[in-house]
């Protein structure tokens, strides 16, 4: 019968120490979520700061264009209003620039 009482008293003892443990785990979980969120917040950052600082440049011939004028340029001169898709093609050994527009194809020239 002692032996019978010593593990009782010891699954009581278990018993008590489980929840505390558990409080333990539950107040280390909320601390790695502070730590994972500025992390994030510094990786937009970053991301933002490398694409506002992208730039193309064709120069030939003494002038000067950037790939955003050469687009505005092919989705004025094919004269569709909402393009879904714009390609542009710049040649300029032949002075051209080739588009298509929504399946609407046309050209300029890169230096007038």
């Amino acid at each position: 019968m002692a032996e019978t009482k010593k593990l009782v008293e010891a699954k009581a003892e278990d018993k008590a120490a489980a929840p505390a443990a558990e409080k333990k785990t539950a107040a280390k979980k909320p601390a790695a979520k502070k730590t994972a969120a500025p992390k994030k917040a510094a990786e937009k950052k970053t991301t933002a700061k490398a694409a506002a600082s992208e730039n193309v440049y064709v120069e030939y011939l003494g002038a000067q264009i950037t790939s955003q004028d050469l687009i505005k340029k092919a989705k004025s001169a094919s004269g569709v209003k909402s393009p879904k898709v714009v390609n542009v093609y710049v040649k300029p050994e032949d002075n051209m620039v080739y588009f298509v527009v929504d399946n609407n194809a046309g050209s300029f020239p890169l230096v007038d």
